[in-house]
């Protein structure tokens, strides 16, 4: 059996202290980082490329069309496959989208995981929802991570959950000064393995200096494939 981690994070478009963010990622030590709210204008990939460099993790360099979203990897996992989706928003709205990586260790399966982060106006959500489902589907084991900037009540929460399964804790994610409210989780397909969370003990001056959310995180146990073995002569 392998384990695998899989955080995701909002990063506020690296707004406040970066390096107090790559300190959070550093202690967590993902092997796949689902990001939201990363720069994405002029500058936009030197700055990711950089911050994902100096928390010890690597970008796929692309994420023209991704809403700010993106992920990155640990040298764990191979990266088998890495795009980013536009969504279509309302006029004069905050571009959106989504990443996508299929991602595994060395011998085992691919998992796909995407990195959401949904409109702040519910009827958006819903839509946008129901369109990453259908992009995501297609018969992998899936991992759906992200901010949904809605609760367990919301229409795109309820999407979500229909066809996965809500794996992160349900502790208050935001503001992160003093969380409130859950908007930052982690959804999965019922037939990914997903392990009692362990805790890491984060400083909390970084926590709050890096970002307005904080980072959840996942612990998967993955099979290997199958031994190969040979046909009787």
């Amino acid at each position: 059996m392998t384990t695998m981690r899989v955080a995701s994070y909002n990063l506020k478009d690296l707004t406040l202290d970066r390096h107090a963010a790559a300190r959070v990622i550093r202690a967590i030590d993902p092997d796949v980082l689902c990001l939201q709210e990363v720069p994405r204008r002029l500058f936009g990939s030197w700055q990711v490329s950089s911050f994902a460099a100096e928390c010890g993790l690597y970008w796929s360099g692309r994420h023209r069309g991704s809403g700010g979203t993106t992920i990155l990897t640990s040298l764990r996992v191979d990266v088998r496959e890495s795009r980013h989706h536009r969504l279509r928003v309302a006029a004069l709205q905050r571009t959106r989208g989504y990443a996508v990586a299929r991602v595994a260790p060395a011998g085992h399966e691919p998992l796909v995981v995407a990195s959401v982060h949904l409109s702040l106006d519910a009827a958006e959500r819903e839509r946008h929802a129901g369109l990453i489902l259908e992009g995501v589907s297609g018969g992998s084991p899936v991992l759906l991570a992200g901010d949904l900037n809605e609760g367990e009540t919301g229409r795109a929460w309820q999407l979500f959950a229909a066809p996965l399964r809500l794996v992160s804790p349900t502790a208050p994610t935001y503001p992160a000064k003093a969380p409130r409210t859950l908007l930052d989780v982690v959804f999965a397909s019922r037939d990914v393995t997903v392990l009692p969370h362990r805790a890491v003990p984060l400083d909390e001056a970084d926590l709050v200096a890096a970002s307005d959310h904080r980072p959840t995180w996942v612990d998967l146990e993955l099979d290997p494939y199958p031994s190969q073995v040979p046909d009787p002569a």
